[in-house]
C-alpha cells in the first residue's frame, strides 16, 4: 500500500536522519529499490520525473506496476511514490493516476505565481490525504527540460511558502542535478541555516544527493534536511555493471543475452548503492 510521506517527514526531522528518494526509470530500478528498503526496514520515497513516467507508459501503468510490486514482494515498510519536479499539469494527473505525493517545482515562476498554484494544489493534497513538495530558489542542471543556475533561495519566500501548508520543502541551496563540477563550491549551509531559522520544524528536501561529500549531507540532516533525492548516481552504477558485464563478454556465453541475465549486474548495483546511501542517510531500521 502506498502511504504519504507525511508520517516519514514528521519521524525523521524528529530522529534527526533523512529519507532517501530514489527514482525509478523501470522494473528493474523499482525491484531493486523496493527489495533494498525491506531487507534494511527503511522508509522509501520512489520519485517520478514527468520525463519518466511517461517513458514508462504513463502514470496510471507506473502506479500500477508499484502498487503490484509491493504486493508480490511482501514489502511492507512504508513506501511513497512522488512525482518530482511536477509542472501544475503534471501534479493533477499524478493525483488522478493514484500518487500518494506530488512535488509542485513553481521555482521558476515568480513568487506571486508559485504561491498562487501551490495554494491550489495543498487544498486539493489536504482533501485527498497526499503529501506536497514544494520549491524555492533554483537547483542547478537540468531536469525534464528545466533549466536551473543554482541559485540559491530567498528564506523570506521559503516562509511564505511553508506557511501555505505544503509538507516539505525543496530549497536551493547551491544543489545541481547531475555530476557535480570539480569546480563546485559546496552548499551554502548559511542559506540552509537561514532557511530553517525561518520554517520551523517544516522537513527540508536536498536535491542532487548525487556527488555531494558525505560530510555535507550529514550537515544538511543536522540542519533541518529531511528528505535527499538520488537518482544520476544509480544510473552511473547501473552503466558501469552493464558495461563490465558486456565488455567481459558475459553476454556471449550460453544465454548471457537474455535480458534478465544482462540487467541482473546493473540491479545488483542498484541495491548496493541505495543500501550505502540509506546507511549515510540513517534511514535503516526506522520503518
Amino acid at each position: 500500500m502506498l502511504v504519504s510521506t507525511k508520517d516519514m517527514m514528521t519521524k525523521a526531522v524528529a530522529g534527526h536522519y533523512a529519507v532517501g528518494q530514489f527514482n525509478i526509470n523501470n522494473l528493474e530500478w523499482t525491484k531493486a529499490i523496493l527489495l533494498t528498503a525491506q531487507e534494511n526496514s527503511s522508509p522509501v520515497i520512489l520519485g517520478v520525473s514527468e520525463g519518466a513516467g511517461k517513458y514508462m507508459c504513463g502514470f496510471t501503468t507506473v502506479v500500477g506496476m508499484v502498487s503490484a510490486m509491493i504486493n508480490e514482494l511482501g514489502i511492507t515498510v512504508p513506501v511513497a511514490l512522488h512525482l518530482d519536479h511536477g509542472t501544475f499539469e503534471g501534479a493533477k494527473k499524478c493525483i488522478n493516476a493514484g500518487f500518494s505525493s506530488i512535488m509542485f517545482d513553481g521555482s521558476h515562476y515568480p513568487i506571486e505565481e508559485n504561491l498562487e498554484k501551490t495554494k491550489a494544489l495543498v487544498n486539493t493534497c489536504d482533501v485527498l490525504g497526499l503529501s506536497l513538495e514544494a520549491e524555492v530558489g533554483a537547483i542547478g542542471g537540468e531536469e525534464d527540460g528545466v533549466i536551473g543556475a543554482g541559485e540559491c533561495a530567498d528564506p523570506d519566500e521559503c516562509k511564505m511558502i511553508a506557511d501555505l501548508g505544503v509538507t516539505m520543502l525543496a530549497a536551493g541551496i547551491g544543489n545541481i542535478h547531475g555530476k557535480y563540477p570539480e569546480n563546485w563550491p559546496g552548499l551554502s549551509f548559511e542559506t540552509l541555516a537561514a532557511v530553517k531559522e525561518k520554517v520551523g520544524d517544516m522537513p527540508l528536501v536536498l536535491h542532487g544527493g548525487t556527488g555531494i561529500p558525505d560530510d555535507m549531507i550529514t550537515k544538511a540532516i543536522s540542519l533541518g534536511v529531511a528528505k535527499i533525492n538520488v537518482n544520476t548516481e544509480c544510473q552511473l552504477v547501473f552503466q558501469e555493471a552493464t558495461r563490465k558485464y558486456i565488455e567481459d563478454g558475459k553476454d556471449l556465453v550460453g544465454k548471457g543475452f537474455d535480458p534478465r541475465k544482462l540487467l541482473a549486474p546493473g540491479f545488483d548495483a542498484i541495491k548496493a548503492k541505495v543500501k550505502e546511501k540509506m546507511e549515510i542517510f540513517g534511514s535503516i531500521g526506522k520503518a
